[in-house]
């Protein structure tokens, strides 16, 4: 499918502040990007580099005063998610080592917590992506996906003490899970087509099978539009904005999602 997707944030910046920006999606084997904006008011100088999990951050000092970014991008995004019952668990020792990363305890997942509830989560599941899918089932069963419930980010343990929790929250239960039973697992944010209320948007991914899979507690049913902007351990790594300095915050922050249909992402 064909999305259109847009973050716009406006701040009130009291003293010039560094900034490290991550609103760039890029073209991938799930997602193509053939149209893009990005603008800054008022202009000032920007440097962009690739971190260490290959997502595009930006690099700009915002002077004093309003200060406001607008993204925008035409994105070419699956149909549908894919799901595969049964794709096995891979071993530790026959994982690429690019993925290692994704198994250790983490900031906000502290998987070392949680073996013994995984295990018990998981009970009766084929090692791999059952397992991941019966982690899923619980986070939706057990943990209320409540938009605006939570501010700041929690941790595994925090969320796990809540009968409800953002998408983040949901995420960070679910990446620990899984890293406890050595099922690598890394934090995704970006966009989802007809998320209610709009924002940007948060789920997991486990990598059994050889691949990468996607999770989502907070959805009943996993459908396509999803837009990757950034992967990473968990929220400390996938933050849309870092600043330096005196603590801020938008003043107004505005998200899209709008279906384009064939035509019309050709003009």
């Amino acid at each position: 499918m064909w999305l259109q997707t847009s973050c716009d944030l406006t701040f009130d910046i009291e003293v010039p502040t560094p900034f490290v920006l991550m609103l760039r999606p890029r073209s991938g084997a799930l997602q193509w990007i053939t149209r893009e904006e990005y603008r800054i008011v008022p202009s000032v100088p920007i440097t962009e580099f690739t971190d260490d999990y290959g997502n595009l951050c930006q690099r700009l000092v915002a002077p004093a005063g309003f200060f406001s970014v607008h993204t925008a991008a035409e994105v070419q995004t699956a149909d549908f998610v894919d799901r595969a019952p049964g794709a096995p668990y891979v071993e530790v020792q026959n994982l690429p080592d690019q993925v290692l990363s994704y198994l250790l305890p983490s900031r906000y997942c502290e998987s070392d917590h949680f073996g013994q509830m995984a295990t018990e989560i998981t009970a009766g599941q084929l090692p791999g992506y059952d397992q991941v899918e019966a982690i899923e089932t619980w986070l939706r069963n057990n943990i209320r996906y409540q938009p605006g419930s939570s501010s700041v980010p929690l941790s595994a343990q925090e969320v796990n003490q809540r009968p409800s929790g953002i998408c983040r929250d949901l995420a960070h239960l679910g990446i620990a899970l899984c890293r406890s039973l050595c099922i690598p697992a890394r934090m995704v944010v970006g966009y989802l087509n007809g998320l209610e209320p709009m924002d940007l948007h948060a789920w997991f991914e486990a990598y059994v099978g050889g691949r990468w899979y996607t999770f989502d507690a907070t959805q009943a049913v996993l459908k396509g539009g999803y837009v990757t902007i950034g992967y990473g351990r968990d929220a400390a790594d996938v933050a849309i904005y870092n600043q330096y300095g005196p603590g801020i915050s938008p003043i107004e922050q505005r998200v899209t999602v709008t279906y384009l249909t064939a035509e019309a992402s050709t003009d």
